[in-house]
């Protein structure tokens, strides 16, 4: 079953996704899954095309992925920080609205695809919060499956005394050595949009069947994370472990190849999502 990858960009007022749709000739018709990427992630990091192939090849079902506007990603790799530094979490939930809107007509900026009406929404880390928060919101989604999730928006507010007395904050970016900023509408954004981002709460909300997977051995979002979301969604949650799994399941950046923990990971979101497409 050959897999094609079609690049599109769609120019939103304010805004500038980019993103690619894989698929094949006889993929499922009306639906979709979306793949949204993390803090300091972007569409073509690390594993995400590899982990949309494998997503379309075994299920033979659209898998969309894109950069977030506030990814800091355009044509390289971070050559708009600006965008970054002003990235917030009401800005995903649109981005992301955005493309299921385009995906529901059939449109996605000059490319033109069949209509979908059911969604499964795949993020990692920070992208797995954004789709928690979406699929609260959207009816048309059936499934989430969240990799390495923060169950919190709130942990940015690390960052308060920073933006408070009037600097900006730093994020150093280890792998390219840039010095990333954010600026403080983050924090002005999580405190006007409280309820509206509240992770928990929104998971609280889902009756559809998610799977909630994460590393043993993650650095960067304790576990911790993973149980709090899995209680919050309750009896449609299954809680993954992933034993010595760390935040991006061995995977790096160029890809390098599969992982282990990278195809459990896999493995599981495949499994729930032929369990609710079919």
């Amino acid at each position: 079953m050959p897999i094609k990858s079609l690049p599109f960009r769609l120019a939103l007022p304010g805004a500038d996704i980019r993103g690619d749709v894989w698929t094949t000739t006889d993929a499922m018709a009306d639906t979709a899954i979306l793949v949204c990427h993390g803090f300091k992630g972007f569409k073509d990091w690390g594993f995400f095309p590899y982990l949309c192939e494998q997503l379309t090849q075994r299920l033979g079902i659209t898998v969309v992925s894109f950069n977030f506007d506030g990814s800091g990603v355009r044509e390289t790799d971070f050559d708009d920080l600006s965008a970054f530094a002003h990235n917030t979490f009401s800005r995903e939930l649109w981005d992301l609205e955005a493309i299921l809107d385009g995906l529901a007509y059939g449109k996605l900026g000059d490319l033109t695809l069949p209509p979908s009406s059911r969604f499964g929404l795949l993020g990692h880390s920070r992208g797995g919060a954004t789709c928690l928060l979406k699929a609260g919101l959207r009816a048309q989604v059936s499934a989430v499956v969240t990799w390495a999730a923060i169950s919190s928006v709130t942990r940015y507010e690390g960052y308060r005394e920073i933006w408070e007395s009037g600097e900006t904050v730093i994020i150093p970016n280890a792998r390219t050595g840039q010095d990333m900023l954010l600026d403080r509408n983050v924090l002005d954004d999580m405190r006007a949009n409280r309820e509206r981002l509240d992770v928990l709460a929104s998971a609280a909300s889902l009756t559809i069947p998610c799977a909630v997977i994460h590393g043993s051995e993650d650095e960067a979002v304790p576990f911790g994370d993973a149980e709090e979301i899995t209680h919050a969604i309750g009896n449609s949650a299954q809680l993954v472990r992933i034993m010595g799994a760390g935040h991006t399941f061995g995977a790096i950046h160029p890809f390098e190849g599969t992982t282990p923990e990278l195809e459990t990971a896999i493995d599981a979101s495949v499994e729930l999502f032929r369990d609710v497409f079919g």
